[in-house]
């Protein structure tokens, strides 16, 4: 039997928006005496031009170092006084900020990210300061294989859309950006007609609408950033990636085109992932976490079960534009990626070619809907979910998401497979160690 809707279930969200343009969503969730806050920006690195990689992840670092009325060392402390938790991200089509603490902390939360929207100031040495943790930060990710694999495969695979740049950005760039470019970028995408505030807790709605309108409402509504995305081209032929460096484990990897969450095979490939590696939900933030092993999944039982792997997963995230879905696999210490290769090739014919059962889809379909109850869990996660969405999706879209996924039919997902998953349209990783020098 599927599980009960737990989306429609959550209580109803309250959208308004202030004089200026700021969008907000409030949730009243009074499960503990704590609240979640959220602000999200329409900018993020496939929003970035050549030669200035990378700026919207450096400007989110920039905004934890101060406004003007809010010293930096004391934006940390101001969340932590009150018991609470606070980061930020910023991946390809947002950057966002959040802090949850207990619901005393509301106004103080508020009070942050309006300053933070208005106030920040980029002092130019602590551009310079973090221009080091930065390029720190990107070699450390450089120095992880698999990092390394998927920043070379994301690369050869998007050779066109901006998707394909690291989200911390190429070097190059890096070490050429100047304070008054981060600066004009956050002038251009940091204001209320390009921002949504999410507030998800033990709230009153009409009080935290106050609240904000307080705080953000003498911020200028600028202007919503327009995004003007290149198309990327239909691939031709197969294209690979071989690395070979100091190491002690070997990966491969395969990336095939994805769809954009808004169309229409992202729900019957959302499935098909499922069938082949395990459902792993629709959060970016629960996803951190990490997910068990599925093992009845396909290439769990024919790669994983007969000992040519460690391990297999899959990924599928919903993005505004078309982006890659991509299938890891942990070679077993002495392995030969060419046989692990040939054996997942094999099983991925044996599904395009003979398609899957309704046994399959609907176990597939139970999994990913308990996934959608576990990214439910808190109001840190809730309110992560309901932002996230707008930004990709627009509104309305996260209530739908079981809905969707109920809704594939197995001949859906055989479609998908037979048309997205075609060798030709992939690009393939081989991560080859060698050994350490002495």
């Amino acid at each position: 039997m599927p599980l009960i809707n737990a989306l429609q279930f959550l209580p109803r969200v309250h959208e308004q928006h202030l004089d200026n343009g700021l969008k907000v969503l409030v949730q009243e969730v009074r499960t503990a005496p704590l609240v979640s806050v959220w602000c999200w920006y329409g900018v993020g690195s496939g929003d970035e031009a050549p030669g200035l990689t990378g700026i919207s992840h450096w400007v989110e670092h920039m905004n934890f170092k101060g406004t003007a009325s809010i010293p930096g060392d004391r934006m940390k402390g101001t969340v932590e006084r009150f018991g609470g938790m606070w980061n930020g991200y910023t991946w390809i089509d947002q950057t966002t900020y959040l802090e949850t603490a207990g619901k005393a902390a509301l106004d103080q939360m508020l009070f942050i990210e309006a300053e933070r929207m208005s106030h920040s100031l980029f002092d130019p040495r602590d551009c310079e300061s973090e221009r080091t943790v930065i390029i720190s930060e990107l070699q450390g990710g450089e120095n992880d294989p698999e990092q390394l694999l998927d920043m070379e495969m994301t690369a050869t695979a998007l050779r066109v859309h901006p998707y394909g740049h690291p989200t911390i950005g190429w070097l190059q760039d890096l070490h050429s950006i100047t304070r008054d470019d981060l600066y004009a970028h956050y002038c251009r995408h940091y204001h209320p007609a390009n921002a949504t505030l999410v507030v998800v807790g033990d709230v009153d709605t009409d009080e935290v609408m106050r609240r904000a309108d307080h705080h953000f409402a003498h911020i200028p509504e600028g202007r919503r950033s327009r995004r003007s995305r290149v198309q990327e081209p239909p691939q031709l032929g197969e294209r690979r990636v071989d690395l070979q460096r100091e190491g002690t484990t070997a990966y491969l990897k395969f990336a095939y085109p994805a769809p954009a969450v808004r169309d229409r095979d992202f729900f019957p490939m959302l499935v098909l992932d499922a069938v082949l590696t395990g459902a792993k939900g629709l959060s970016l933030w629960a996803g951190f976490r990490g997910n068990p092993p599925q093992r009845k999944a396909r290439l769990y039982t024919s790669i994983v079960d007969t000992g040519l792997a460690l391990s297999v997963s899959g990924v599928l995230l919903p993005t505004i534009d078309p982006f890659l879905y991509t299938i890891s696999f942990t070679a077993n210490q002495g392995v030969p990626l060419e046989e692990i290769e040939d054996a997942a090739n094999r099983e991925i014919e044996r599904l395009r070619s003979g398609g899957v059962t309704d046994a399959q889809v609907a176990r597939a379909q139970r999994q990913l809907e308990a996934r959608l109850v576990f990214e439910t869990d808190s109001v840190t996660n809730i309110a992560h979910q309901l932002g996230y969405f707008e930004t990709v999706a627009g509104a309305g879209f996260f209530p739908e998401l079981q809905r969707c996924i109920r809704a594939v039919t197995t001949s859906q997902v055989a479609d998908t497979a037979r048309r997205r998953l075609r060798p030709a349209q992939r690009t393939v990783g081989w991560f080859r160690p060698l050994p350490e020098r002495s």
